[in-house]
C-alpha cells in the first residue's frame, strides 16, 4: 500500500512537472495544471491567487468552482480578503494547511449566493520560489473537512513546482517585454527628435511628446504632472480609453502630495500603491474606464518645466510580472524628454538672443540713417521758415507748406524715436517699476508702485514685462477715466506677477468687443505673455475699476 502510494506521487509529480514545461503562458498553464492536478488528487475544485503585496492579489485560474463562487462573473472570488490570503501577508503561511473554515463559502452560504456542492472547507498550499511567495492554491472536495499530512506533502512539492514555473515565466515575460519596450523606445526617439526639430516651444513639446508616448507603448495612462502654488496640475496626458483629463489644478490627500514631492527629488521610478493611483486618476480625470488591473509607475523629470520638476506618470497592464523592465524605460523615456526639452529651451535662448542682437542692430541703423534724415530734415525746414520771415514773406504760400513739412518731419522724427526705444527700450537699468512709473507720469497718471520679493528677471522677461504694462497704462489713460494706477510686482521662485490697478469705470471687457484698437491692444498683452509661457487675466466690473494681472513663470534656479 505504501510502495503503491509513493508510485502515485511520483506519477502526479511527473505529470505535474511535463505540464509545467509544456507552455511559457502563465494563465493557460495554471488551468491545465489545476485539471491535472484534480484529476490525480481526487478533488473537486481547486483556485490559484496570485500575490506578492499586501492586500494586493489576483484570481489567476479555478476549475470546479462552486455555483455560488461562480456568480457575477466569479466576484466573489476577485474581492474582499480571506483568511488564506491575510495569513499569506502576515507571514503565518509557511506550508501546506487545512483551512477550518473558508471565509468565501461561508459568506456564500450565510448570503445565499448559491450551491456550494457540498464543500465548506479546504487545504491551502503556499506557492513560493526560495523565499519569494507568489500566491496561495486552494484545493476542496465535498464533505471533506480534513486533508491527512501526506496529502498536503504531496500538495506542498506541487506547489513548488508550480512557483518554480511561475517565477520562469515571469522571468521570461520581463524580458520579451524589455525587448520589446526598448524596440518601441528606439522608435519612440526618432519621433521626439524628429517632432523636436520642428522648433516648437517646451509647452508643445510637452503635450507632443506625451501623445508620442501613448502612439508607441501599450500604457493605458500616461501623463506628466507638476506642482504650481502648492496644487498639481496636469501638463499633458494621453489616454488609451479617451478619458479626457482636467487640465487644471487638482487636489491630493496631504499624504500623496508629500509622496510625489520625495517622488520628485528621486531619480529613479517607484510604483504606487492601488490606492494612490485611484486618487490621482479620480482626480486628474473627468471619468473613469472600466479596465483591467494596473500598476501605476511614475518617474521624476529635471528642470522639464519653468515651474522646476515634474512627474511622468503611466500605467501598466503587466500588474503582477516584475515592473522592472517598465521601469527602465520610462527612466530612459523620462531622461530622453528632459534632454530634449533642455536642447528646445537652450534653441529658444539662442534665438532670443539672435532676435535681440538684431532688434539692436535695426535700432543703430535706424538712428543713424533715418533718424538723422528726419532731424535733417526738420532743421532745414525751419531754416527756410526763419528766411522767409526774414523776407517779411510769411505770407509766402511756401510758408505754410513749410510749416506742415516741419511739423510731419517733427511728428515723424518723433515715432521713429519712439519706434527705437521699441527695439531697444531704455529705462530698464534703473528697473521695471521705474521704468513703468516714467511711462505713467509720461501719460499724466499718478502711478504707485508696490514690490514683493528680490529676484533678477532675464532681458526678454522684463522687456516683455515692460511692454504689457505700458499697453495696460496706455489703457488706464484712454479707457477707464482715472488719474491713477497702482503697479504691483510679485516676485517669487517658480514666477512673476505683474498687476496693474485702476479705480475707473471698469467694464472693459465689454468694451473690448466694440473698441478695435483696445481689442488689438489686448491681443497683443496676450500674446506677449503667451510667448513667455504665462498668461493675462483681467478682472473689470462697472464703476468698480479694472486690474490687469499678468503671470509670468520662472525657470528652475540652480543651487
Amino acid at each position: 500500500m505504501p510502495e503503491e502510494t509513493g508510485i502515485h506521487e511520483l506519477l502526479t509529480l511527473k505529470t505535474i512537472a511535463e505540464t509545467l514545461n509544456s507552455s511559457n503562458e502563465l494563465k493557460p498553464m495554471l488551468d491545465t495544471v489545476m485539471g491535472k492536478l484534480l484529476d490525480l488528487t481526487g478533488n473537486t475544485a481547486g483556485w490559484i491567487f496570485l500575490s506578492e503585496e499586501n492586500m494586493e492579489y489576483e484570481f489567476a485560474a479555478d476549475r470546479g468552482l462552486p455555483p455560488a463562487l461562480q456568480r457575477d462573473n466569479k466576484q466573489p472570488m476577485q474581492c474582499g480578503s480571506c483568511w488564506c490570503l491575510e495569513r499569506l501577508w502576515d507571514g503565518r503561511l509557511e506550508h501546506a494547511v487545512n483551512i477550518l473554515n473558508c471565509k468565501r463559502l461561508s459568506n456564500a452560504r450565510q448570503y445565499n449566493w448559491g450551491d456550494t456542492l457540498g464543500i465548506t472547507h479546504h487545504a491551502t498550499i503556499p506557492l513560493h520560489s526560495g523565499d519569494r511567495y507568489l500566491g496561495i492554491m486552494n484545493v476542496a472536495a465535498p464533505g471533506k473537512a480534513h486533508y491527512p499530512d501526506s496529502e498536503l506533502a504531496l500538495l506542498q512539492s506541487v506547489a513548488l513546482q508550480i512557483g518554480s514555473a511561475i517565477e520562469r515565466m515571469q522571468l521570461y515575460s520581463t524580458e520579451q517585454r524589455r525587448a520589446n519596450l526598448y524596440a518601441k523606445l528606439g522608435e519612440f526617439s526618432a519621433a521626439l527628435n524628429i517632432t523636436a526639430s520642428e522648433c516648437i516651444s517646451p509647452s508643445i513639446l510637452v503635450e507632443k511628446t506625451t501623445a508620442l508616448i501613448g502612439q508607441y507603448f501599450d500604457w493605458p495612462f500616461a501623463a506628466i504632472i507638476g506642482q504650481h502654488a502648492g496644487k498639481f496640475e496636469v501638463h499633458a496626458a494621453a489616454h488609451a480609453a479617451n478619458i479626457t483629463p482636467e487640465l487644471a489644478p487638482f487636489e491630493l490627500s496631504d499624504s500623496f502630495k508629500n509622496r510625489l514631492r520625495d517622488i520628485a527629488k528621486g531619480q529613479r521610478f517607484a510604483t504606487l500603491t492601488s490606492d494612490e493611483e485611484q486618487e490621482i486618476t479620480n482626480s486628474c480625470c473627468s471619468e473613469q474606464p472600466v479596465t483591467e488591473r494596473v500598476v501605476m509607475l511614475a518617474v521624476p523629470f529635471r528642470q522639464i518645466t519653468a515651474h522646476g520638476s515634474a512627474i511622468l506618470l503611466i500605467t501598466s497592464p503587466k500588474a503582477l510580472a516584475s515592473a522592472t523592465a517598465d521601469g527602465e524605460v520610462l527612466e530612459a523615456i523620462a531622461e530622453h524628454i528632459s534632454a530634449t526639452l533642455e536642447s528646445v529651451q537652450l534653441g529658444e535662448k539662442r534665438r532670443e538672443i539672435a532676435r535681440m542682437d538684431e532688434r539692436n542692430r535695426l535700432a543703430r541703423d535706424l538712428h543713424d540713417s533715418v533718424n538723422q534724415i528726419l532731424f535733417s530734415l526738420s532743421m532745414t525746414a525751419k531754416g527756410v521758415e526763419s528766411m522767409l520771415q526774414q523776407e517779411h514773406t510769411s505770407s509766402h504760400p511756401a510758408a505754410e507748406a513749410v510749416r506742415d513739412i516741419q511739423e510731419l518731419s517733427q511728428s515723424a522724427l518723433k515715432e521713429m524715436r519712439a519706434l527705437i526705444m521699441q527695439l531697444r527700450p531704455a529705462g530698464l537699468e534703473a528697473g521695471l517699476l521705474t521704468a513703468l512709473q516714467a511711462h505713467g507720469q509720461q501719460l499724466g497718471l499718478l502711478i504707485q508702485t508696490e514690490r514683493s520679493g528680490v529676484l533678477e528677471l532675464s532681458r526678454n522677461v522684463e522687456e516683455g514685462l515692460l511692454r504689457i504694462g505700458q499697453e495696460a497704462l496706455n489703457n488706464v489713460l484712454k479707457h477707464s477715466g482715472a488719474s491713477k494706477a497702482k503697479v504691483s510686482l510679485l516676485l517669487n521662485a517658480t514666477e512673476v506677477i505683474l498687476s496693474i490697478a485702476d479705480q475707473g469705470k471698469g467694464g472693459a471687457k465689454r468694451r473690448c468687443n466694440t473698441d478695435t484698437n483696445e481689442s488689438l491692444g489686448l491681443h497683443i498683452m496676450k500674446e506677449r505673455a503667451e510667448a513667455l509661457y504665462g498668461h493675462i487675466h483681467i478682472h473689470s466690473e462697472e464703476h468698480q475699476g479694472t486690474t490687469v494681472e499678468v503671470t509670468i513663470p520662472l525657470p528652475l534656479q540652480s543651487t
